[in-house]
């Protein structure tokens, strides 16, 4: 007896999606407590807001093309420091855990400037390097690289020796070892690394403009949290999570693609 396409059991749009509808609905609850807070408590709008006035912020900016404004200005440092810092972190990562002593002389300077406060060197690196594309950019890479060297490194050490011994066996050298070998099998521990070196570049890029610029949406919700144009303040801030949420599901999406047997990561 066969089955057929149509005999398979249905799968409904709320079973396939309910990760995403539950943290959706916990997300809408949120909002609509918020808001019914402003029902019995008079807080002072000077201080707080509420969704509703978020909402029509957030409009007045889209469609007034500040918010666009703002993001592609903060674009440009985030991506060349966000990219330098993956390429950085990736090769020094792979020679640190493939060279013993190269690692063991690296690993404790990389881990007192990851424990470090690098964000309190803001100011610093803004003076040496000016508040434009530069001094941004590098703040973005102190604060991304460091996920990607320990995750990198931590692939390597990880590889199956059984691997390594077949390529030497098979007539491979240094080349064959790194592109066919290690540079795969650090991949997945690369991706799983690049989620929090997302997290870091975005607190870095806001940190660079809230210092010393006159553009950016780091800048922009400096400027309304002065003024105390609160609801413009938090219509920015929600912004930034939207894109922090959207860039981790992105890299998550793709880590299941790449690397299915890794479904539970």
């Amino acid at each position: 007896m066969t089955t057929t396409a149509d005999d398979a059991p249905h799968i409904s749009f709320a079973a396939r999606n309910r990760n995403l509808l539950l943290g959706l609905l916990s997300v809408a609850l949120f909002l609509l407590a918020w808001e019914a807070v402003f029902l019995f408590v008079p807080f002072n709008p000077l201080y707080i807001s509420k969704p509703s006035l978020i909402a029509l912020a957030l409009v007045d900016l889209v469609t007034s093309g500040k918010l666009a404004y703002d993001l592609s200005v903060s674009a440009v440092p985030f991506s060349v420091g966000f990219i330098a810092a993956a390429i950085v972190g990736i090769a020094l990562g792979i020679v640190m855990g493939w060279r013993v002593k190269v690692g063991h002389a690296l690993d404790p300077l990389m881990t007192v400037f990851y424990a470090s406060p690098l964000v309190a060197l803001a100011p610093l690196v803004i003076v040496f390097f000016g508040v434009g594309v530069t001094g941004k950019t590098l703040i973005i890479f102190l604060l991304s690289v460091f996920p990607f060297v320990f995750n990198a490194q931590a692939g390597v050490r990880a590889v199956d020796r059984l691997l390594i011994n077949v390529v030497r066996s098979m007539g491979g050298g240094q080349k064959d070892l790194y592109l066919k070998v290690l540079v795969p099998s650090v991949l997945p521990y690369v991706v799983a690394g690049s989620r929090i070196a997302l997290g870091r570049g975005l607190i870095g890029i806001l940190v660079g403009e809230f210092f010393a610029a006159s553009e950016g949406i780091g800048y922009a919700i400096a400027k309304y949290g002065d003024l105390f144009a609160l609801d413009k303040m938090f219509a920015c801030i929600f912004v930034i999570m939207i894109i922090a949420v959207v860039m981790t599901e992105g890299v998550r999406w793709a880590e299941r693609a790449a690397f299915p047997w890794r479904v539970g990561a």
